[in-house]
């Protein structure tokens, strides 16, 4: 709620992005799919249930998991609808953001992590 109260509209543009830096469980991330898919501007824009599932996941979603374990925890939870694998998990990854951001280096290690946020 607070994103929206920073911004009625956040959910509103197919091109904005969100990250979670320290992925748990993918409730984070499964929320703003949910608001993401749900937004009626969002239908508007992308009328095709499917385009704009794959849309929201390729192009707009970012995780970072802090070990190998709970990375497949969260990336199961927040894909366990695609069982074909047909939405790319690029942009969800098992990285421990704590030491860049201990060391004031996170926009190093994002732009590292993912060739699109550069």
């Amino acid at each position: 709620q607070k994103l929206e109260d920073e911004d009625p509209h956040v959910f509103e543009d197919p091109n904005k992005t969100f990250i979670d830096l320290f992925m748990k469980s993918g409730l984070y991330i499964t929320e703003l799919v949910k608001r993401l898919f749900n937004n009626p501007v969002m239908k508007e824009k992308i009328a095709d249930n499917d385009e704009r599932l794959k849309h929201i996941l390729e192009k707009q979603l970012y995780g970072l998991a802090p070990s190998d374990i709970i990375y497949h925890i969260a990336t199961n939870y927040i894909f366990s609808f695609d069982t074909e694998n047909r939405i790319s998990r690029k942009h969800f990854k098992s990285v421990d953001t704590r030491p860049a951001v201990k060391e004031g280096k996170l926009d190093e290690l994002l732009a590292v992590t993912f060739d699109d946020l550069k």
